[in-house]
């Protein structure tokens, strides 16, 4: 067995497409296709049942996946350390970023971090905070930004502590809040608001915050986007919580109240508690933030 057909397994379960997964691999989809068929005679299983139109993983194939994944793993950490011992940092990095991340330049990390180590391939992937711990915590992620309640760090991983934040409310510029220099909650109950998905960490501390102060909050819409909770805000459609670095000074149409009794959000820095890869390991050391204090 090829590492080269465990590739193109993973592709075709990934893309459920050999077309595509052929063009992801770089090779034709005939050479694809041959190499997985000798890889089912080989095994004795189909990893695959597929029609002109359809390709499906089967039970065989999910059980090959995992280990498949696992090998293509340990191969490349293989290739990272040998290289690491030569002075080089190679392999690749997945980067998991929240769509309220404030508390670090990412395009600028990012970029900075490649000039220093040109041969590490970047992933960067958005998402949750949530998913990405479970990913983290599996091996299918080095290091994500997080947000979430100051009741809730992250469970499973290392963590810093990047910034603690009050939200702010965030109300159109003709809302009849928007003169108010300071709010309670209290202030804001007969509103309707905006938020991220009702289970998300993105939107636990907001109603944490209204469930501990005894507040019904009707959250008319949600949405993943924080463009489109502030666009959504700027159409006077509804109000918005949400970190007051998430606001530009020059954004039009909209004002920022801070919250006296408003909730609390912690953005953390994330990575393996299980031997981190030379690409994550160099990655965190290249970051401009303190290596102590609020580490978990």
């Amino acid at each position: 067995m090829e590492f080269q057909q465990m590739r193109y397994v993973v592709a075709v379960a990934e893309e459920r497409s050999f077309t595509r997964a052929a063009d992801r691999c770089l090779v034709v989809q005939s050479a694809l296709s041959h190499q997985i068929k000798a890889l089912e005679r080989e095994l004795g299983v189909r990893l695959f049942a597929r029609t002109s139109r359809r390709v499906e993983i089967t039970a065989a194939g999910e059980a090959f996946l995992a280990r498949a994944r696992e090998s293509l793993d340990a191969a490349e950490r293989a290739v990272s350390e040998a290289a690491e011992a030569d002075g080089q940092i190679r392999g690749s990095l997945t980067i998991g970023v929240i769509p309220t991340v404030t508390a670090i330049d990412i395009p600028a990390a990012l970029g900075h971090f490649h000039r220093t180590h040109p041969a590490v391939r970047i992933k960067l992937r958005g998402g949750g905070s949530d998913e990405f711990v479970t990913a983290i915590s599996e091996g299918r992620m080095d290091v994500a930004v997080l947000g979430l309640p100051d009741s809730a760090p992250p469970k499973g991983v290392n963590a810093r502590v990047l910034a603690r934040e009050r939200l702010v409310a965030v109300v159109s510029a003709e809302h009849p809040l928007a003169r108010r220099r300071r709010l309670r909650l209290e202030d804001l109950a007969d509103e309707a608001f905006v938020d991220f998905p009702e289970g998300t960490p993105g939107r636990l501390p907001s109603d944490l915050a209204f469930q501990a102060a005894g507040i019904h909050r009707e959250v008319a819409f949600e949405a993943m986007s924080a463009d489109l909770i502030l666009d959504l805000v700027r159409q006077g459609l509804v109000i918005a919580l949400l970190s007051p670095a998430v606001i530009s000074p020059s954004s039009m149409g909209l004002r920022t109240i801070p919250v006296t009794d408003g909730p609390t959000r912690i953005e953390y820095l994330a990575w393996s508690s299980f031997n981190p890869t030379p690409a994550a390991r160099a990655f965190l050391e290249s970051l401009p933030i303190p290596q102590s204090g609020d580490d978990k």
